[in-house]
């Protein structure tokens, strides 16, 4: 089973979606039959690769929110972080384009460690007031990562992984994706937004029953030879067959 999911660095419910997503992995039963592969998406490609304000000072004259409304926002959203065991800062948010953190996550991939820079660059931006749209810092995440330094460097050089990453953002617009986090599984099923744990529970179990469904094998099937029922003994709600 293989489970899709859009997500930018710099959306605070791509990382609450991510750990109530993952609650609900570690308990399903076929765990390590399913694959997970995390696509870009940017909230706002426009972003200049630094700005100069605030997150607050972003949301509220380049979204057009009043900055009350959005206080109002960040207490709500950090209050549901904690909930899941995450520390948001959004006063120490450095604001700043995602485009080169994405490309980063397909390196990462391109060596088994995607999971790991995603869980990186979420919690750098929203916990620990890292920039990451720095060539510093991304240089030293690869690093950290285990990256190889001449493949992180060629980011800054090249326009590696370019194309994976604006190919994430056209399959996110075929499927009609306009807001993230959005896990798609098995390109059959859809959930938009930082569900419940429970949820995802739901979604996964629904989805491997639909990949998977029971077949009887002695569903109408012929007697035995010595003309007995094939079928064996069972009970039900209204008691048990003789």
């Amino acid at each position: 089973m293989k489970i899709e999911i859009w997500s930018d660095v710099a959306c605070p419910w791509c990382y609450i979606g991510k750990r109530r997503f993952e609650a609900a992995l570690a308990e399903f039963p076929h765990r390590d039959a399913v694959e997970v592969q995390w696509r870009s998406y940017q909230l706002d490609p426009s972003l200049p690769e630094h700005y100069d304000g605030t997150e607050l000072d972003y949301l509220s004259t380049r979204k057009g929110m009043a900055p009350e409304q959005v206080s109002q926002m960040f207490d709500h959203v950090a209050a549901q972080a904690r909930g899941e065991g995450l520390d948001y800062r959004f006063d120490a948010v450095v604001v700043a384009n995602s485009f080169t953190a994405h490309r980063l996550i397909h390196l990462a991939a391109a060596h088994g460690k995607q999971d790991a820079a995603k869980e990186r660059l979420l919690s750098d931006h929203f916990e620990h007031g890292q920039d990451i749209g720095s060539r510093d810092y991304l240089t030293g995440l690869g690093g950290e990562l285990g990256l190889d330094a001449g493949a992180v460097a060629e980011l800054f050089t090249s326009d590696k992984y370019a194309d994976d990453v604006r190919q994430d953002f056209a399959e996110a617009r075929a499927l009609g994706i306009s807001g993230v986090p959005f896990f798609v599984i098995d390109r059959k099923f859809g959930l938009s937004g930082a569900q419940p744990s429970a949820t995802f529970s739901v979604a996964l179990e629904q989805a491997w029953q639909d990949a998977h469904p029971l077949a009887m094998v002695n569903a109408g099937g012929p007697g035995t030879e010595d003309g007995t029922e094939k079928d064996g003994g069972a009970c039900g709600p209204q008691g048990c067959a003789v």
